[in-house]
């Protein structure tokens, strides 16, 4: 076994990318919504997906961490919020990964006072067996297993974001 086993490619991913944006494009047709990307680890489908759209929108940027050189450290820390004003406006959040629900959650309490139009999101992966909390994922990449993910802006001590497919890290392996 080497030190990255790939779950998803970049075709794979890209493929999907594609096939989401069309999706969110006619949902959000004659709407202009606001587009969170949560940062550092959604910024690579975040970048990709918006490309991809056929639609106008705004964006801004949200950091929460609840992690600690590569686990939870189960205290959410809001690093950086977003600037817009989202009253009655329809917000759509883009994550890289649905884990515990315990992060999602706190940030969707902290958009809804706010009194946004609506709000929906769209996660690259979900992994399900880890849920603490129910998350509605109303745009979903891949749903996957519950192994330790690196790649496409997924890290681990921020090495390996760079990566253009998805892995699993294997740290008993050989650099």
């Amino acid at each position: 076994m080497g030190k990255f086993d790939v779950l998803l490619s970049e075709e794979q991913i890209s493929r999907r990318v594609e096939e989401l944006a069309k999706e969110i494009s006619a949902d959000y047709k004659g709407i202009e919504p606001v587009i969170v990307c949560m940062l550092k680890g959604s910024v690579y489908f975040f970048s990709d997906i918006t490309k991809k759209m056929d639609l106008s929108f705004s964006i801004d940027f949200a950091r929460l961490s609840s992690y600690k050189s590569g686990t939870t450290s189960g205290n959410i820390e809001s690093i950086c919020k977003i600037t817009t004003d989202i009253e009655n406006k329809h917000v759509l959040i883009i994550e890289d990964i649905i884990d515990s629900g315990k992060t999602l959650n706190y940030f969707l309490k902290e958009i809804e006072k706010q009194n946004p139009a609506s709000v929906k999101l769209c996660a690259l992966l979900d992994k399900p067996s880890r849920r603490v909390l129910p998350v509605n994922i109303d745009y979903l990449g891949f749903t996957i297993e519950d192994k330790f993910i690196v790649g496409y802006g997924l890290d681990f001590n921020e090495k390996y974001r760079e990566l253009p497919y998805i892995a699993e890290l294997n740290l008993d392996a050989e650099d």
